[in-house]
C-alpha cells in the first residue's frame, strides 16, 4: 500500500507522463484546465502562466569501480534526469541483452550506454532550444 506522499508522487509522475505525450496545443489546454481547477479549490490564484524552465544540464554521477550494466543504466538515468526513459528503452534493452544473453563485455556495453545517453541528451537540448515549450 502506498503512503499518501508516495501516492501523490506517483500521481504527479502519471500526470507528467500524460503531459509529455501530448502535442503542444494540448499541453497548453491541460495547463489551463489545471489552473482552473486549482483556482476553483482556492489553492492558488496566482499560478504561473508558464511552467518552470527545464534544466537542460545533466547531474553527472561518477562511475563507480566495478560498475554493472544495470548500475550504469540507473546512474545514467539519474544523471540525465530530463530525458524520457521510454525513448531510450529499445537501445538500452538491446545493449543489456547483448551483455546478458550474448556475453558482451560489461565495460564495452557501459561505454556504449554512456555514448547513447550523451547522444540523446544532445538531441534533447537541440530540440528544447528550438522549441522550449515542448
Amino acid at each position: 500500500m502506498l503512503l499518501p506522499k508516495q501516492r501523490r508522487s506517483a500521481d504527479r509522475e502519471k500526470l507528467l507522463e500524460c503531459y509529455n505525450s501530448l502535442p503542444r496545443e494540448e499541453k497548453v489546454t491541460l495547463l489551463k484546465f489545471a489552473q482552473f481547477l486549482a483556482r476553483q479549490q482556492g489553492e492558488d490564484a496566482d499560478l504561473p502562466e508558464r511552467e518552470e524552465p527545464v534544466n537542460l544540464e545533466p547531474r553527472p554521477i561518477p562511475k563507480p569501480d566495478n560498475e554493472t550494466v544495470v548500475g550504469a543504466i540507473k546512474r545514467l538515468s539519474a544523471s540525465y534526469h530530463m530525458l524520457e526513459k521510454s525513448e531510450l528503452l529499445t537501445e538500452t534493452s538491446s545493449l543489456m541483452t547483448a551483455h546478458i544473453m550474448h556475453g558482451r563485455d560489461a565495460d564495452e556495453v557501459i561505454e556504449e550506454l554512456e555514448a547513447l545517453f550523451i547522444r540523446y541528451h544532445a538531441a534533447f537540448v537541440e530540440k528544447h532550444r528550438a522549441d522550449p515549450d515542448e
